[in-house]
């Protein structure tokens, strides 16, 4: 067994501790060994344990911290604790593997970045739609200039379900916000390419079964004037694509992170020079200048350039850890996150007080 392994400690052995980090650790065995769970259920704990022999089974978040075992403590607890969570594990001198949302209010915020700065280089934040493979296709694409001057791009993550679990409840951190909202809020202010000059915002529950939000719209705009239109819904029975991008030279179109639909001019053609005309127009063929267009139309496979993955993100982590790599989602980036979903939460009144209630 080499001696580099990052031994793992998992505090949340939920859907997200049991259903995802497992399975993205595993793709690294050489790089990460699960040694310990915590859950406040030992029976969870201990299931854990039966899946990694070895692994020490915990209900005692102290016992937990105290064993010498664990190098990196991946906190994948319910929303609301990630904070505390977060903290504990990093005055133990542990590293911290930080599940989204980051933190619920900048007032939580402020209290981990005051350990942050305490444990320098110790905190990550799992941001791991970042690496979503159609995310940075499309960031390639807009790159290349192909599109032109993209003006506004439509982010869209639509299904129909009637939520029951504590996700549908803001005591517990559950809303759209909090659960898909730090990777399409991330997604946008990358998007973006500039700092933000205003949001507008609107919540609602449509078919949530709790008090928290379960349809989101968020629009972005940024001081180079270019928008960022957002949608997150439990209650849309027919899905818009999930990326949309408008230039003023095309336009792609992608359905389900699957496959891109481009449609834009030739490199060679030029935009005229004309100006319009206040004259009275002809009677028939005047709507518009209509040059001999050249199209490019295709529809390529999501394959970005850098073969990132949603399930890559822990890889990220020991190169960070191991090799002094950067990791890519810098704290500025996901403290930027928590303040722009903060906003949102404060721009709708019939939220704003339970928000505030429940998210220091």
């Amino acid at each position: 067994m080499s001696d580099k392994k990052i031994k793992v400690g998992l505090w949340g052995i939920g859907r997200a501790g049991w259903g995802m980090h497992t399975e993205e650790i595993q793709q690294f065995k050489d790089e990460f060994e699960i040694v310990a769970g915590c859950d406040i259920d030992l029976s969870r704990a201990e299931k854990l344990a039966e899946r990694f022999p070895g692994a020490k089974a915990y209900s005692d978040g102290e016992a937990f911290l105290s064993d010498p075992e664990i190098e990196l403590v991946s906190v994948a607890v319910r929303s609301a604790q990630h904070i505390d969570y977060a903290i504990r594990a990093l005055n133990a001198g542990k590293y911290v593997f930080l599940e989204k949302p980051v933190a619920l209010s900048s007032a939580a915020l402020d209290k981990l970045e005051v350990a942050m700065k305490e444990h320098p280089g110790k905190l990550f934040f799992r941001h791991n739609r970042r690496f979503e493979p159609a995310f940075n296709h499309v960031r390639e694409i807009i790159a290349s200039g192909i599109l032109g001057n993209v003006y506004e791009i439509k982010l869209c993550r639509h299904n129909f379900q009637y939520r029951a679990d504590w996700q549908a409840i803001v005591e517990c951190g559950g809303g759209q916000l909090n659960n898909w909202g730090p990777h399409l809020v991330d997604h946008a202010l990358q998007l973006l390419e500039s700092p933000v000059a205003d949001i507008w915002s609107d919540l609602k529950n449509i078919n949530g079964l709790g008090d928290a939000e379960d349809t989101v719209k968020m629009i972005f705009r940024g001081e180079n004037g270019r928008i960022v239109d957002v949608e997150i819904s439990g209650a849309v029975a027919l899905s818009a694509p999930v990326y949309a991008v408008y230039g003023d030279r095309g336009s792609l179109i992608c359905e389900d992170e699957q496959d891109i639909r481009l449609r834009y001019l030739a490199p060679e053609f030029a935009r005229t020079d004309a100006v319009a005309s206040a004259d009275t127009p002809p009677l028939t063929g005047s709507f518009g200048w209509r040059p001999n267009w050249k199209w490019i139309r295709k529809t390529i496979m999501v394959e970005p350039a850098n073969q990132w993955n949603t399930e890559c993100i822990y890889h990220h982590v020991y190169l960070a850890i191991r090799e002094g790599v950067k990791f890519p989602i810098t704290a500025e980036e996901a403290f930027a996150v928590v303040r722009a979903t903060e906003k949102i939460k404060l721009q709708n009144p019939a939220f704003a007080q339970k928000f505030d209630e429940f998210g220091k």
